[in-house]
């Protein structure tokens, strides 16, 4: 009998150690992969800092809000409100690329419109509800966060 109940213990035991396992493997699959998927549906978007005008050397301060949308295929377009040094200029579009690398970070190219040859480096938190980026031209120093709407 004692034989018994202890095989049963290790058995069980065997069976609880393999349930765990196999569960732990999903979720940290689950918990670490991004893909160009992870950003789909509309962000409020945010951005300040500062930026070189072209004609210039003089850094001016630069700030926006709107609203980018990602297709989770690849591609973003933006429409959005800038303030560049004081004056305001709203209804800008822009449209571009975005990739997304397996640990959550990316970067974004647009192509087209007002935002045309604007580039970014991003982190995507939060399993896609929030991105923190930072622009990468050498003209500008600025921040921007998105979160999904």
């Amino acid at each position: 009998m004692k034989r018994i109940v202890i095989s049963f213990l290790a058995l069980a035991t065997l069976v609880f150690v393999v349930i765990s396992w196999k569960h732990n493997l999903t979720l940290v699959h689950a918990q670490n992969g991004c893909s160009v998927a992870t950003l789909n549906g509309n962000y409020g978007v945010s951005w300040q800092g500062f930026d070189i005008l072209r004609a210039g050397t003089r850094s001016v301060p630069w700030a926006g809000v709107g609203v980018e949308t990602f297709d989770g295929a690849g591609n973003v377009t933006t429409s959005f409100t800038q303030a560049l040094n004081g004056k305001i200029t709203a209804g800008l579009t822009g449209a571009g690329t975005y990739t997304v690398n397996p640990d959550c970070t990316g970067s974004v190219s647009f192509t087209s419109g007002a935002a045309a040859a604007e580039t970014a480096n991003f982190v995507i938190i939060g399993g896609g509800t929030e991105a923190l980026a930072v622009l990468t031209l050498s003209s500008q120093t600025v921040m921007v966060d998105a979160k999904k709407q």
